[in-house]
């Protein structure tokens, strides 16, 4: 996403001759987000995005990247990597593992209505069941370890009021990791600008770089804490009901899934301002960064603790 490691049009011309995706075209930086470095890159025979993973270990990518073909497989809104002549799905370039991926042809949306939701709703079910049969687990780089790890961190730049916001979550989160809840491969990060439109179709779930074996419910939770935002911290009730309507036809919630889920909004509404904080007050150098505010993050998880949302009752249709 923001660019950290430098890729010159020969560097690239280089690494593509493994690739039977013929002469570099085009190369163009991606400068929003915070995580990897991305590329636009055309070729002669397509167009594809390049991402070198900038803190992803080498011997954790199989797992994102063969989840993405399972995926894509499985016909879910996923864009297939694309395999070398050997097959593999990623090789070093400039020091840092790198892999192509298909690039969607689609728009985020800024601004999403209900139908919006009911589309992205159903999509992320998909995923799940999908995910469900995919045999690779790998633990959540941002669960309950990483939390108490990034709240010493970012402690010291806390005013009084924020830390005392933070220390209650985190003792209220504290039993996060023993709850009971249907668990697979996540995205772990489904907000706007990682869902590519053709008009009102949605044309591909992009950037799993977060992904790994969690709730599903939590998955619901993150993306939900982004799409149904009101610009203030609290749940558009309409957006949410169609959201929560959308999955659940395809993946029908649990009753433990529905009783928990106040408590999922609020872990995933802590998960993202901590990210947030962290990489505001400790950057990495990069030559293209972006760093999300986290005041935005810091009123969701506000306004959750504060009103426990409750799921919407399903037996109440968009129509409500």
């Amino acid at each position: 996403m923001s660019v950290y490691t430098t890729v010159s049009a020969e560097d690239l011309d280089a690494w593509l001759a493994r690739y039977a995706v013929g002469a570099l075209v085009e190369l163009k930086p991606i400068a929003t987000g915070i995580e990897n470095t991305n590329y636009f890159v055309t070729t002669a025979k397509g167009r594809y995005v390049l991402t070198l993973y900038e803190r992803l270990p080498a011997e954790d990518l199989p797992f994102y990247l063969n989840l993405m073909a399972h995926l894509a497989r499985s016909g879910c809104d996923v864009p297939a990597p694309e395999p070398d002549r050997t097959g593999a799905l990623f090789s070093i370039l400039n020091g840092k593992p790198a892999g192509l991926v298909a690039r969607v042809e689609g728009a985020p949306v800024d601004r999403p209505d209900a139908a919006h939701c009911a589309a992205v709703g159903a999509a992320l079910a998909r995923l799940h069941l999908a995910s469900q049969q995919y045999r690779a687990r790998l633990s959540n780089r941002r669960g309950p370890a990483w939390w108490r790890q990034a709240a010493r961190a970012v402690r010291p730049f806390l005013t009084p009021e924020q830390d005392a916001l933070l220390q209650r979550e985190l003792a209220h989160q504290q039993g996060y990791a023993k709850l009971r809840l249907p668990k697979a491969a996540i995205h772990a990060d489904l907000f706007c600008d990682n869902v590519l439109f053709d008009g009102e179709r949605v044309a591909g779930i992009i950037d799993f770089g977060f992904a790994a074996t969690d709730f599903l419910a939590y998955d619901l939770a993150i993306a939900i804490n982004d799409w149904c935002d009101d610009g203030d911290g609290a749940l558009d009730a309409a957006r949410m009901r169609a959201f929560v309507a959308g999955y659940h036809e395809v993946r029908p919630l649990t009753d433990d899934e529905r009783t928990h889920w106040p408590d999922l909004l609020r872990a995933a509404a802590l998960r993202f301002w901590l990210s947030r904080l962290y990489d505001l007050y400790l950057p990495r150098p990069g030559e293209l960064t972006h760093a999300h505010d986290p005041s935005r993050f810091e009123r969701i998880l506000g306004r959750r603790a504060a009103a426990a949302p409750r799921m919407p009752d399903l037996a109440e249709r968009s129509d409500a």
